[in-house]
């Protein structure tokens, strides 16, 4: 049988099935059986061709492969089936014997030869796999009986599919995408064997789908339509279900498939959106493009794939699309954000998201829309046009994005996010440009979002400047119709701030005129720039004017329109200020330049006077003869080719060694420069800074051109150099290259920018020839620029400008193991040449020569990159003799040596006595802090060392090399408590954020640092501290406990730098204090609780923690009066903890309670708080650490305080009432109605059965609990989400009972000496000031029978003066309370009025003896006259004027 046989040929003949059907069936005898098996395997063995049988006895009937079949023809097919395959094993058995040859190769063989016939080869059929993406229908037909044969197989365990594949693979390297769909179908090769077996596999299936995807389909087949889809429809299925299933501990085969699965289904997402981005308006069918995002269906991908993994990767693809290609930046979105609507968008772009919406809700999406805006650098077009999307196509999401618009508007606001402020101002825009049926319109949106009195802004003067800044900055960008919306309905601004709305204003309505052309000195164009609103010189503008018409006529070849629409319609202004700036005379470049064919365009369209030229040209003329310098060069010649023909001269003038011509040649070479880079006559005269932007070099291509240029020569040259001499044998033709080059303060700039991109993001790109030459040259640059311009880094990085070699190394930023090498070849590289160029010079010219940041560099990586070098440290009095060989030349050598390695050369550096001799200078000095500031930007996950090698490294260096190094040198001298100290502050730093530089890598974050191993460092050294007793030098010096309380004290103090701090300082106060809270439960709890012996004793000493409490955590609790739970129990679990180091541990417990009990209320108060929570930690950990003691008394006393309090809440009889303390008693009262949600008729009930008891003790825990809750008042007024209804009704309740007694007057009196005294440290400082308020507030809403009863309560009047002159000086202080609409009953203006009329009712009500403080009168007169009045007139009835006396 011919291989190449046609389906055709092969069914007009007759099967053995039919050859067997034909014949008139007879009973056989026994011996005709035996004939017919004889005859039958003499047959099959003439016949050697397994192929052929194969096809043979698998001949398919091609008119009815696709129909329905009965029963009867299913079991006749199977019947013949298991034939055919009983056939094919026992002529694979009888060859396998013969030829020594496994089953199962032979089986694959067979197969593969069979396949190949079905198929064709990849050269028989390249024509048609190009034309074609499928199999023909007859095609189709044999391979799937193929496949039904080869299940025969495997079932009867005679073939391998793996085999198959490997040999399938070796025969055709790139098999259809719809043969590997059949082996999945059959389950002979399933898509994820071949995807797990196979490396290639990837580049292959990608180019597979989009091949299939671009496939035109021939007319007239429906059916090969179907395949198509479900070939597709079953690829997708499969690299979701493998790539998105989640598993809770996936194997590392697992992982790898998942990502790979993620790769080829991100590699077609990004091919849809390049087709949509080069095409964006496709609107023709069948695009293969449109067909892959069709199978973007749940119906359609989602057979195989559960429900979270098809979320999760319809989750994944929008993510990446909206971050598709993020080139636009946000004044591109402002700007052109028109031109996204829905309307204008590509229909597959909203078809797209369309469908990866749809098993989303609207809350859904917009959450998650808000997450990758807050967390990925976004496609701002993609993200409008999704908006629009999920806008037009849910009619219900209007409200879901009017709260992520507030929920944005509150969070800006709230914490001054310009992030969150565009966002929300983008969204509501693109919203209102779908129209009014789908979002409010832009001027409702703003009017109802700033408009009003209880706008987002309106808070505070703060929020308004933030606002009207962020308008201001918006205005170069703004389409004028928002502007429009910004000056008609501007946001409500108070009366005494309308100057900072005018101001905007103005600049909108400037900006609207330059848009409109109406001011005659406004400029042609919109410069953007870092001048904010400052105005414009007209010259200055017109300058400008002219370098953006010279820059479009250099983009375009043709005139602006606005520099034609000027010529006519502003031509006062085109000719008085645009021209003389664009006429300004010249030395005129050798070859026209684009300003010059700029200025003869413009001549040839009439548009400069000929007299106005004609003088220009002579202007020209004179500078130029005037010029002595200028050298007359070909004016066809172009300066780029000039200079790198001057360059190349230079070049092989060096190798000459011609001096002379050298020097000449630089002449020339730094003419060339000045006529590329033309200064103006006044230009950076008395230049002190440049400023370096680091983001986006500033300098134009041409720039970039000429500086490679020259730096791409200069590292030829150092070579070419280094070949012949070392750096100390050659001439001074380094430096005077680089000094040429300083003569031009572009080319300068150009230069140091370029350097530093070079650093920064570009080094592993770099050879071994340019760093060499590069590091000579910043040498040389720095050595120049000694005592020249210093670098201002922008964003300023750095707090100040430094020199040039400082802000370069900068840029190397050794975060990552690549960067650390890249970092430590350059540096070694740098300071080989510096040392060996310096050679028999003077000590400070050789300093000059070397950079000390890049040689503190080389301190921090040599020996964290090379172990040996922390055995070999050689200091300056170290004998050197061994090391003489290593003289300076040989180091170069070394580094210039291709043969050797970055660590040989490092070595070799590192073991040179003049390398070390440099540690004894100061400036070359790595101190300690600059040691941990630079391991804490390291990222654990990219770093050079593994987890073990690292803590190696950092032990050495904290134990090995900085603890015995004396102070003076950058260590810490022996002393244990300096290095914890350092250690402390750098970690505290990390977390503050005052590790500038770690901004240079976007990519280093908190939780990638090397953070969590300096803390491991710190525990392991106080550790060693409380154990050995190492923290100082003898016995008398301060523990751990001492130290840990002063390092933080002193950090706090250092914080609050003024006696009235600022918001500011409070806010780092804040800051620093929750920071410290998270060293402090990293460090064992133990630490922080005192042990001393007294008497050969040992007890507990809580008098720092009490202190640190008291003085500090108070001011940073949230809410106020509440320490957290874990800062709680960590400070129980010491006292716990420290008390078993004691002779009797529960008698130190009770001891040390109670002293916190009576010093440290706010400790108290919280431990109650959180008791329910706590009681069976503490039990727990009390049990392990005293076996059989019971609770310490005091600790129990808390669980019985609490159960009192529940039994009485449930109005049970008040005995037995705990021997507990006035305030613990009313702190679990508190905690019971307040935490657990107590009703107002239970506490009511609860406070009648103690008013019954009475007694000091009650009155006194009574007062306490109205203490506590009003502090819950006071959290209420100043954040309307508490339960404000509930705590005034409370404390009205705790009034009724008390008002009657004295006593409850002396919570608003803090400064008095009282017994409740305690109180003010129990909550912060700021609600203490805000006690007056509360005193007002409360009195002010109660019934008129309660207030006159307070005002005959003893010691009223006083009181109530002192609050009001608190009230006062709060409000005129701008400390009180912010008004809101949710508290329309406490504004803080009718507070103030309301009280002021109490005061006076209550000052006409009382008698003269109430009062006899005359400071109170005297501070009243400062304050509010009528008042002091008042108590004047009422202490001295007579002192009327004695003119009314006879009345």
């Amino acid at each position: 049988m011919s291989l190449s046989a046609s389906c055709e040929s092969v069914s007009q003949k007759r099967t053995v099935s039919n050859l067997l059907a034909g014949r008139v069936l007879k009973r056989l005898k026994q011996e005709d059986g035996q004939q017919l098996q004889e005859a039958t395997i003499q047959l099959l063995g003439q016949q050697q061709n397994l192929c052929s049988l194969l096809r043979e006895v698998g001949n398919p009937d091609l008119c009815n492969i696709f129909r329905p079949q009965t029963g009867e023809q299913k079991e006749s097919k199977g019947n013949s089936c298991a034939m055919a395959g009983s056939l094919l094993v026992c002529e694979l058995r009888r060859q396998s014997l013969q030829l020594g040859v496994p089953m199962a190769v032979l089986a694959v063989k067979m197969l593969l030869e069979r396949l190949m016939e079905i198929t064709g080869t990849e050269a028989e059929k390249e024509e048609e796999d190009r034309r074609r993406g499928l199999l023909t229908c007859s095609q189709r037909v044999q391979l799937c009986v193929l496949l039904e044969s080869s299940k025969q197989l495997l079932s009867q365990g005679v073939f391998c599919p793996k085999l198959l594949w490997q040999e399938y693979r070796k025969d055709q390297r790139s098999p259809k995408l719809e043969v590997v769909y059949n082996f999945h179908l059959y389950n002979i090769l399933t898509l994820k064997y071949i995807l797990e077996s196979d490396d290639g596999v990837r580049m292959w299936l990608v180019y597979q789908l989009k091949a299939l995807c671009g496939w035109t389909l021939p007319e007239g087949e429906e059916e090969t339509r179907q395949v198509q889809l479900k070939v597709l429809s079953t690829v997708l299925g499969v690299l979701v279900e493998n790539g998105f299933e989640r598993n809770h501990e996936p194997a590392a085969a697992d992982k790898r498939i998942s990502l790979l699965c993620c790769s080829v289904l991100d590699d077609m997402l990004f091919w849809l959106l390049d087709t949509v981005e080069k095409s964006p308006m496709l609107k023709t069918a069948g695009t293969g493009a449109e067909l892959w995002m069709q199978m973007f269906d749940a119906s359609l991908c989602g057979g195989s794939a559960s429900e979270d993994a098809l979320r999760c990767f319809f989750t994944h693809s929008l993510t990446h699309t909206l971050t598709y290609k993020p080139r636009l930046t946000v004044s591109d979105a402002i700007t052109l954000q028109s031109e996204w609507t829905f309307a204008k968008a590509s229909r597959l772009v909203t078809c797209l998201f369309r469908k990866l919406a749809v098993i989303f809700s609207v809350e859904q999406l917009l959450c998650h829309l808000q997450q990758v805006l807050e967390t990925h650098e976004v496609n701002w077009k993609l993200v409008l046009c999704f908006l629009s999307t999920v806008l037009v196509y849910n009619p219900c999401a209007q409200p879901s994005l009017r709260e992520l618009l507030s929920r944005l508007l509150t969070s800006a606001f709230e914490g001054y996010d310009l992030e969150n402020m565009i966002t929300a101002f983008l969204l509501a825009r693109q919203g209102a440009l779908e129209g009014a049926s789908i979002f409010p319109s832009y001027s409702e949106w703003f009017k109802m979002s700033f408009g009003g009195g209880s706008g987002y802004h309106a808070a505070s003067k703060k929020s308004l400047v933030f606002l009207l800044k962020f308008l201001s900055d918006l205005v170069p960008f703004e389409p004028p119709q928002y502007l429009k919306v910004h000056i008609l309905h501007p946001p409500f601004v108070p009366l005494k701030h309308r100057s900072l709305l005018m101001e905007y204003i103005s600049l909108a309505k400037t900006r609207l005129a330059d848009l409109k052309e109406s001011v005659e000195d406004m400029g042609l164009y919109e410069h953007v720039s870092g001048a904010g609103i400052t105005s414009v010189q007209p010259q200055c503008q017109a300058v400008q004017d002219v370098e953006k018409a010279v820059a479009l006529f250099a983009s375009t070849g043709r005139i602006s329109p606005t520099v034609m629409e000027a010529s006519i319609f502003r031509r006062p202004y085109f000719l008085t200020r645009f021209l003389p700036a664009l006429l300004t005379p010249r030395v005129l470049p050798v070859k026209p330049d684009t300003r010059m064919s700029f200025i003869e365009v413009l001549k040839k369209a009439d548009k400069i006077p000929a007299a106005q030229y004609s003088s220009y040209v002579e202007s020209c003329q004179k500078l130029r003869q005037q010029d002595c310098s200028a050298v007359c060069l070909d004016t066809n010649d172009d300066p780029l080719e000039i200079l790198k023909i001057q360059l190349q001269e230079f070049k092989q003038l060096l190798v000459e060694g011609n001096d002379g011509e050298m020097s000449a040649q630089l002449s020339r070479i730094s003419h060339t420069l000045s006529v590329i880079f033309p200064a103006c006559p006044d230009e950076l005269i008395g230049l002190s800074v440049i400023k370096l932007n680091t983001n986006s070099p500033p300098s134009p291509e041409l720039h970039v051109k000429v500086v490679n240029m020259i730096l791409r020569n200069f590292c030829q040259c150092m070579l070419d150099a280094s070949r012949a001499n070392p750096p100390n044998k050659q001439s001074l033709w380094a430096s005077r290259f680089v000094s040429a080059l300083l003569g031009e303060p572009q080319l300068l700039s150009s230069l140091i920018h370029r350097l530093w991109d070079l650093f920064h993001n570009q080094g592993s790109s770099l050879s071994a020839a340019h760093l060499l030459g590069l590091a000579a040259f910043v040498v040389h640059l720095h050595n120049t620029m000694s005592h020249g311009p210093l670098v201002q880094l922008v964003p300023p990085i750095l707090p100040e400008p430094v020199p040039v070699g400082e802000a370069l190394s900068s840029a190397l930023v050794c975060s990552t193991h690549s960067n650390m090498l890249f970092c430590v070849r350059l540096c070694v590289a740098a300071v080989c040449y510096g040392m060996c160029r310096g050679d028999s010079l003077p000590q400070q010219q050789q300093q000059d020569l070397i950079l000390s940041s890049f040689y503190k560099k080389l301190l921090y990586l040599i020996p964290r990159l090379l172990p040996e070098a922390r055995r070999a440290s050689i200091t300056a009095s170290s004998p050197v003799s061994e090391y003489q060989e290593e003289n300076l030349p040989g180091l170069w050598s070394s580094a210039t040596d291709t043969n050797s390695t970055w660590s040989k050369t490092a070595w070799h550096l590192w073991r040179h006595p003049a390398f070390s001799q440099l540690g004894d200078i100061p400036q070359y000095q790595l101190l300690f802090s600059d040691w941990l500031a630079n391991e804490l930007r390291v990222q654990r996950s990219e770093d050079a060392l593994s987890d073990p090698e690292r803590q190696e490294y950092q032990q050495w260096a904290c134990l090995e090399l900085y603890l015995p190094r004396p102070e003076e040198r950058g260590g810490c001298g022996g002393d244990m408590r300096s290095l914890c100290s350092h250690l402390l502050n750098a970690i505290m730093d990390q977390h503050l954020g005052k590790q500038n530089l770690a901004k240079l890598d976007h990519s280093v974050s908190e939780k990638g640092t090397c953070l969590p191993d300096i803390l491991s460092r710190l525990q392991e050294l106080i550790y060693e501290m409380e154990v050995t007793d190492l923290c100082g030098s003898c016995r008398s010096t301060v523990d751990v406990c001492d130290f840990l309380f002063e390092f933080v004290s002193e950090r706090c103090s250092s914080t609050v730098t003024s006696a009235s701090p600022s918001i500011s300082t409070e806010l780092s106060l804040q800051l620093t204090l929750n920071t410290w809270n998270r060293v402090l439960l990293a460090l064992p709890a133990v630490l922080f609780i005192k042990v001393k012996t007294e008497g050969g004793r040992r007890t507990l000493e809580c008098n720092k923690l009490i202190k640190h409490v008291n003085h500090h955590q108070r001011k940073v609790c949230s809410p106020a009066g509440l320490l957290s739970f874990h800062l709680t129990a960590h400070l129980l679990k010491g006292v716990l903890c420290a008390s078993v180091r004691c002779g009797r541990a529960a008698e130190e417990v009770n001891k040390a309670w109670s002293q916190i009990s009576l010093h440290c209320p706010l400790l108290l108060v919280s431990t109650v708080h959180w008791w329910e929570r706590l009681s069976p930690v503490m039990l727990s950990l009390w049990h392990h650490l005293s076996d059989v003691e019971p609770l310490p008394e005091q600790l129990q006393l808390l669980t019985n305080c609490q159960k009192w309090a529940c039994s009485l809440e449930k109005g049970q009889s008040l005995s037995p009432v705990p021997a507990a303390s006035a305030l613990l008693l009313a702190a679990t009262l508190h905690h019971t109605w307040w935490g657990r949600g107590c009703n107002n008729q239970d506490s009511s009930a609860a406070l009648n059965m103690l008013r019954a008891e009475g007694g000091t003790q009650h009155r006194q825990m009574l007062v306490f609990l109205l203490f506590l809750c009003v502090n819950d008042y006071v959290l209420a007024l100043l954040y309307p989400q508490n339960k404000y209804h509930k705590t005034r009704t409370l404390c009205t309740d705790l009034l009724c009972v008390l008002v009657d007694s004295a006593d409850w007057l002396l919570i608003f009196k803090s400064n008095e000496q009282s017994v409740y005294q305690s109180m003010t440290m129990v909550t912060s400082d700021e609600f203490i000031q805000l006690m007056p308020w509360a005193f007002y507030s409360l009195l002010l809403h109660q019934s008129t029978e309660l207030q006159q009863r307070a005002v005959c309560c003893p010691g009223f009047l006083h009181t109530a003066v002192r609050c009001y002159i608190s009230l006062m000086q709060l409000f005129l202080e701008g400390h009180g309370l912010r008004p809101s609409p949710e508290r329309s009953d406490n504004q803080p203006l009718q507070i103030l009025s309301n009280a002021k009329h109490f005061l006076l009712r209550v000052i006409s009500q009382t008698p003269p003896a109430a009062l006899s403080s005359s400071q109170l009168q005297s501070q009243c007169a400062d304050l509010d006259p009528e008042v002091a009045a008042a108590l004047s007139v009422h202490q001295d009835p007579h002192s009327l004027s004695p003119e009314m006396d006879f009345l």
